[in-house]
């Protein structure tokens, strides 16, 4: 009885499958984004975009790593790309899946029954995307293939040359022009949406790079500087007028800075964008681990050239002290702007403990151990559960851009410096009177080709204010400056070898530099050693820790640009390679 019974199930199953496969296969995949059934309401649009917040937004910790390129910081090796062999064989196949998602949306979401407010706003969304897509692109490779359509596996359009730098940049400019024009206006406390106010700044941050790009690398014969630093200084205006943002402070200039980076909610008075982490949804990152661990991180620290840049809190020079190169940590350390203290561990620092915290030599090479983005509670040491939030876009920056595009344009003055550098300076304890004159510190380490003071002085706060946020390597490119990552890695200054040094000011010692390691050991004390081949004292038995003076950087004017991977190649030769790499 059973088994007629399932055999009549059977052939009446198979009746109807057969007899619907006709209709069946007029009908759309349920399993599938089909156009026809999907762009239908204004919440399809916000759910399609949606999906290039999580595959294009970069993780908090991409964000931090992205600096360890730059010239001012210290780290257990270099990446391959500025010490070592490298060519089209190492550099990574490029993906254009974001791309085409974003071309799919633009192509299909434009419905009539959808309000055409909200149509625009989503395509805005959308052609920002584009533009975060391509920004990145050029930055790396410069002539890239422009595509604003999706392709076909046979489209010959796969198979074509790079279009030029201009012809991208201005398409970017474009979509750019139309996101800040139709994204809704609303502020987002949550700092992670896309509004108008963010289009502008990030359209701030892309005509900066190309305006001071095309300025610095006049070999490539680019034209357009000026309209760029325009539209970079217009833009940021537009953010500073808006008023929605400013620089966040509560008077306490000892505090107000970091606050910014170890909050778990973004501080939404200043960061206009942020990747968020949020401790109760265990979304964690492991930005404390690597800053504070000496296997798991790369130990990076920040470089004695570097620190010299910070200013007195009484707004002079720190280099222009008789023997500023020679003071030892605890004497560099006083009365300093703010910022360091907040961005490297200084004097009297603590964890949330209590528990006094020097810098360690066991995870800084240096001595300038970062401290920006690192929770105090020890336990995030060792595992991947920090919550705090990364920015992405600062009230901040914006200012440095519009003080930038108007110092590059000549357009600087009083009235500039009081709306964008004064303001940092101030919450950072710094007074902000103009200097007088150029700063010859900055330009005999890093600038020697700028004498503008208010060119050298965004500079050195652009540094400072923008350290450790992923800004600092694409500033070097845009300048330039490439040249800088060859800088030596120099550390605290040494006194003498076999002597411990206080590091955190509170009279107990707290590392010694050694060419052997004691046999009887100070409780406290880490013991560093000087092997003469990765670590050497400047002076032999004394002067300034140097680390890894036997790696070899270089960076010829090639390296401006990544080369075009061989896989890439191979697949379509009209691509043709970067001038200097095979």
């Amino acid at each position: 009885m059973k088994k007629s019974t399932l055999v009549i199930l059977l052939q009446l199953f198979l009746a109807l499958a057969f007899t619907s496969c006709e209709e069946f296969l007029d009908t759309e995949p349920f399993d599938k984004l089909v156009p026809n059934t999907f762009f239908q309401t204004e919440k399809d649009l916000e759910l399609y975009t949606n999906s290039f917040y999580q595959r294009m937004i970069p993780g908090g910790l991409e964000v931090v790593q992205s600096d360890e390129l730059g010239e001012f910081t210290s780290k257990n090796q270099s990446p391959t790309f500025i010490s070592g062999s490298y060519s089209s064989v190492n550099e990574g196949a490029w993906n254009w899946t974001d791309l085409r998602n974003i071309n799919y949306f633009l192509e299909n979401y434009n419905k009539e029954q959808i309000p055409e407010e909200a149509r625009n706003h989503y395509a805005g969304i959308a052609r920002f995307f584009r533009a975060w897509f391509y920004f990145d692109k050029v930055k790396r490779y410069g002539d890239v293939p422009w595509y604003d359509k999706t392709l076909a596996t046979d489209d010959a359009e796969l198979f074509k040359a790079r279009d030029s730098r201009e012809l991208v940049m201005d398409n970017v400019m474009a979509d750019l022009d139309f996101a800040t024009e139709n994204i809704r206006d609303t502020k987002d406390n949550s700092a992670s949406m896309i509004t108008r106010q963010v289009a502008l700044a990030f359209k701030s941050r892309v005509a900066l790079f190309e305006g001071t790009y095309r300025k610095y690398h006049t070999e490539m014969g680019l034209s357009g500087s000026d309209e760029m630093l325009r539209k970079a200084a217009d833009a940021a205006r537009m953010v500073m007028d808006a008023g929605r943002y400013s620089v966040y402070s509560n008077g306490t200039p000892e505090t107000d800075y970091r606050n910014l980076f170890i909050s778990e909610n973004p501080i939404s008075q200043e960061v206009m964008l942020a990747v968020v982490y949020n401790n109760a949804l265990r979304r964690w990152h492991n930005i404390t681990w690597k800053f504070n661990s000496a296997t798991y991180g790369a130990r990076w620290g920040l470089n004695k050239q570097f620190i010299n840049t910070y200013l007195m809190t009484d707004g002079s020079r720190f280099t222009d002290q008789t023997g500023f190169d020679e003071k030892v940590f605890v004497e560099e350390m006083k009365n300093r702007d703010h910022r360091l203290a907040q961005t490297v561990r200084s004097l009297g620092y603590t964890r949330s403990d209590g528990s006094a915290a020097p810098a360690n030599f066991g995870y800084t090479y240096t001595g300038y151990h970062i401290l920006k983005f690192s929770l105090d509670d020890k336990r995030y040491d060792g595992i991947s559960e920090a919550y705090n939030s990364i920015p992405l876009i600062r009230f901040a920056e914006v200012l440095l851009n519009y003080a930038e595009a108007k110092a590059e344009l000549g357009e600087f003055d009083e009235s500039v410096w009081m709306e964008t550098i004064a303001p940092l300076r101030e919450r950072a304890g710094v007074d902000p009177t103009i200097p007088a004159v150029a700063d010859s510190y900055l330009q005999a380490v890093y600038f020697p080709e700028i004498s503008d003071k208010y060119v050298l002085e965004v500079r050195r706060e652009r540094g400072i204010e923008l350290c450790y946020e992923g800004l600092r390597y694409d500033d070097l490119m845009r300048w330039k400056k490439g040249d800088l990552v060859e800088m030596s890695w120099k550390g605290i200054y040494v006194p003498a070898l076999n002597t411990p040094m206080d590091l955190d000011g509170n009279g107990t010692p707290d590392v010694s530099f050694v060419q052997t390691v004691p046999a009887t050991k100070v409780p406290g004390v880490i013991y560093f050693v000087i092997d003469g081949n990765a670590s050497k004292l400047s002076e032999g038995t004394k002067g300034h820790l140097i680390w890894r003076d036997d790696e070899e950087r270089e960076f010829p004017d090639k390296k401006y640009l990544h080369p075009i991977s061989n896989t890439d190649i191979v697949l379509n030769p009209e691509l043709a390679q970067n001038p200097g790499w095979n």
